[in-house]
């Protein structure tokens, strides 16, 4: 099968290439699914799980990318909830090989059935975004009606979902970016919003959440914003700075199937649009991690097969 691999972790973007790879093997449990779209999360070169195993063992040639949506291929040994040809989405294995691939083999509880009516590049948007802005919203941020919750990045992946939920849980949104998000967050449901290069932060005033996936300076600067009891919630690093008198919280995003079906759920009635940006066929996704730095809007998708 064709895949993207990096074998020289001091290689960077620069170490990744089209190459060809055996099928994948299946464990006790694991479903191997035809990748139909595949997503991928721009810092993962760093992780230490793109390169080692759970047991630290080296593991090059590793294939990243982490959201998928495809169809079952294959099914484990002792595999039960899902059948052979079903459409499914979720997310690989963080010390395994990723879904930059046409098949890969997946942990079965990591996979939600995906309904025929939504597509596989949407589904593929969904998985590490939709639940990230789920658990640092409610799960971790506390998130209830009423409260005012600043989200950085919210033309981006995670931000542009984090601000749809927030908006339809009744809080004031105020989202951040670039001059040219603006009308695509204030069309996501958000009230305000800050253009990072050009208006002060600090004039937005008290917050009772900040959701952040910045870090540094901006992250520092937002912790001031916080009123008594918030929090703030990052996704970028262990913050250095606690707020005064409230809280802040780093996490790493977990599986969650039912959640999973629940945003899934929430895109079939028209209650939440992932937003798909740049779309590129497999081979094109060494230069599709390239363009990371231009941070274009939406989720960038691999397209692996074709419906």
């Amino acid at each position: 099968m064709q895949a993207i691999t990096v074998r020289d972790r001091d290689a960077g973007v620069g170490g990744l290439a089209l190459t060809e790879l055996p099928y994948p093997h299946t464990s006790e449990n694991d479903v191997i699914v035809r990748v139909h779209a595949a997503g991928y999360t721009p810092g993962e070169l760093e992780w230490p799980a793109t390169w080692t195993d759970r047991a630290g063992r080296d593991r090059t040639p590793s294939v990243p990318g982490h959201e998928l949506s495809g169809v079952v291929a294959e099914l484990g040994y002792g595999t039960t909830g899902l059948t052979v040809g079903q459409r499914v989405f979720g997310l690989a294995d963080w010390t395994r090989n990723g879904s930059l691939a046409q098949y890969v083999a997946v942990e079965a509880r990591n996979l939600a059935p995906l309904p025929a009516d939504v597509d596989h590049t949407v589904a593929a948007a969904l998985p590490i975004s939709g639940l990230t802005a789920w658990q640092g919203l409610f799960e971790h941020g506390g998130l209830v009606t009423g409260q005012t919750v600043l989200v950085h990045g919210a033309a981006g992946g995670v931000g542009s979902i984090a601000v749809q939920l927030a908006h339809e849980a009744g809080a004031r949104v105020i989202g951040t970016g670039r001059a040219a998000d603006r009308d695509t967050v204030l069309g996501l449901g958000a009230h305000a919003f800050v253009d990072l290069q050009n208006d002060r932060l600090e004039d937005v005033g008290a917050v009772d959440l900040v959701l952040d996936v910045f870090g540094g300076d901006i992250l520092e600067r937002s912790t001031a914003l916080v009123r008594t009891g918030g929090t703030v919630v990052t996704i970028a690093a262990p913050p250095s700075v606690q707020p005064d008198k409230g809280r802040a919280v780093f996490f790493v995003v977990e599986v969650d199937r039912a959640r999973l079906e629940d945003l899934v759920r929430r895109v079939r009635e028209g209650r939440l649009k992932p937003v798909v940006g740049d779309v590129r066929p497999l081979d094109e996704a060494p230069d599709a991690f390239a363009r990371v730095g231009r941070r274009l809007p939406g989720k960038t998708i691999i397209r692996i097969t074709e419906d």
